[in-house]
């Protein structure tokens, strides 16, 4: 038995999967992508693969297999396609991880013990529910990876699976117990590469943006390519470099090849350009990954946030529907919910806020963490001091990024204490990162109290950063522009 670390106490542990057959997948899932029936391949060619991780997370020596009819090579099945992505670094698409995932269940039935292919399944359970926000998955993942432990404890060389359950804390914004499991691969064996990204998501969790840096740059040493390219750009966009994000960005999505890769390559060049408030842009960006990726389901959402801006309201609403319908995620909800709001459509807003509140608490159920989402949300529509006191708690477990330093800075200030709120707003945007929202909240703050000239600067740079950042909240930083009036004449006082 492993006895490397735990999961964190205090995180919740989801239900385990029904005993009689905790590996199957259900008959429906939120991609409606069900794993075919696959034929079970040799002892051989099986023993060959069980090593190769699966989704982006995990590597593994990729084995080519011939035709041996004298035909030439065999044409890569979903199966290899998936294993191949995984061996990259890669992400897979959907339906070639649904075969994954069906292989790997079906061996496992028969081959109980099998440590590789039980982090394999484990590991594309977590890219499964990552890719289709039901959380069901990962007690399934945990259960997996458990056991790959149990067959081969992490210090006889089962990095694998440690790396699988550092994804998994990700996955449930636990960050802490992510640092852990990462760095304990990393101590054993540093020059695996796949242990990176996931050291990577579990520092910028934290706010630790020295380490994060580190653990990027010896990624992009590691693993050359698109992988280390898209890592590289979301540094410098953390860091507010934004003409070196857009460029890393774009030299990602002009060398990815494989139409999952090369969809998420172009989601994230549509991201920033979203962020640099150029949506027509960022609708050609989201669209070129919906043609190259059907089932890149982010980009949906992506569209329908720059639909928005753009003033073509029935489209971003058909669009926001279809990605909830196809990516349940929470943000999308609240996100949908304040488009309504916007419009005057309160009946509208409120059923979306109810399906946000159900949305969290099956995840909460899963062992998932989102607080955060939720505290953003009672801010603005709920509790304020419900939400300071559930960011207050994501600080005392070192969650400290520049989103919960903005999140818990506007939540102090929603609730009344905006000159202890000002802090944490002013650490969010001394970050370096250029967001529309962490500038428009902290000149707010600013302007409560009674700092009129930093609340002018960070209400303009909020409006010059993207004109129409959030549907409710860009016309009131307007608003509270307007109501500041033109500087004094002779510049500002000693």
């Amino acid at each position: 038995m492993d006895v490397m670390p735990q999961q964190d106490p205090e995180s919740r542990r989801p239900p385990v999967p029904p005993p009689q057959d905790p590996y199957v997948m259900p008959a429906e899932g939120a991609t409606a992508l069900p794993p075919p029936p696959l034929t079970l391949r040799t002892t051989l060619r099986r023993a060959a693969f069980g090593a190769v991780a699966a989704g982006v997370l995990l590597a593994g020596a990729l084995v080519a297999v011939q035709n041996g009819e004298g035909d030439g090579p065999k044409e890569p099945g979903p199966v290899e396609r998936a294993e191949a992505a995984a061996a990259a670094g890669s992400p897979a698409s959907l339906s070639d991880l649904t075969a994954l995932i069906g292989d790997r269940q079906k061996w496992v039935e028969s081959h109980p013990s099998d440590a590789p292919s039980l982090a394999t399944l484990g590991t594309a359970y977590v890219e499964w529910a990552r890719r289709s926000a039901d959380t069901a998955y990962y007690a399934r993942a945990e259960q997996a990876l458990k056991r790959s432990l149990d067959a081969r404890p992490g210090e006889r060389g089962n990095g694998q699976a440690r790396v699988g359950l550092a994804a998994l804390a990700n996955a449930r914004h636990d960050y802490l117990a992510a640092k852990r499991w990462g760095e304990s691969v990393q101590k054993q064996q540093p020059k695996t590469w796949s242990v990176y990204p996931v050291l990577i998501d579990a520092y910028t969790g934290l706010g630790d943006r020295k380490a994060a840096t580190a653990a990027t740059e010896k990624f992009g040493e590691l693993r050359k390519g698109v992988p280390a390219l898209a890592r590289t750009a979301e540094l410098y966009r953390n860091q507010g470099w934004r003409e070196d994000a857009l460029a890393t960005a774009r030299e990602a999505a002009d060398r990815a090849t494989r139409p999952a890769e090369k969809a998420q390559a172009l989601h994230r060049l549509g991201e920033l350009a979203w962020e640099r408030g150029e949506p027509e842009e960022a609708v050609a960006q989201f669209d070129a990954a919906l043609r190259t990726d059907a089932g890149h389901h982010a980009s949906l959402a992506g569209r329908a946030r720059a639909l928005v801006a753009l003033e073509r309201t029935d489209e971003a609403l058909a669009a926001y529907q279809s990605a909830l319908e196809k990516l349940p995620r929470p943000r999308y909800a609240l996100e949908l919910g304040e488009l309504y709001e916007s419009l005057g459509l309160d009946g509208d807003a409120r059923t979306q806020y109810a399906k946000l509140r159900e949305m969290v608490a099956a995840a909460e159920r899963a062992g998932a963490d989102e607080s955060l989402l939720l505290a953003r949300f009672e801010a603005d529509h709920g509790d304020p001091d419900e939400a300071v006191e559930l960011l207050r708690g994501q600080w005392a477990k070192q969650h400290r990024s520049a989103a919960v330093a903005d999140a818990l800075g506007w939540a102090l200030h929603r609730a009344g204490k905006s000159r202890e709120g000002l802090g944490y707003a002013e650490r969010a945007v001394g970050t370096g990162v250029r967001n529309a929202s962490y500038a428009y909240h902290l000149g707010v703050i600013q302007r409560k109290v009674a700092e009129y000239g930093p609340a002018r600067r960070h209400l303009e740079e909020a409006l010059r950063t993207n004109p129409a950042f959030s549907p409710l909240a860009a016309p009131l930083a307007k608003q509270a522009l307007a109501a500041l009036g033109d500087p004094p004449p002779g510049g500002p006082g000693g």
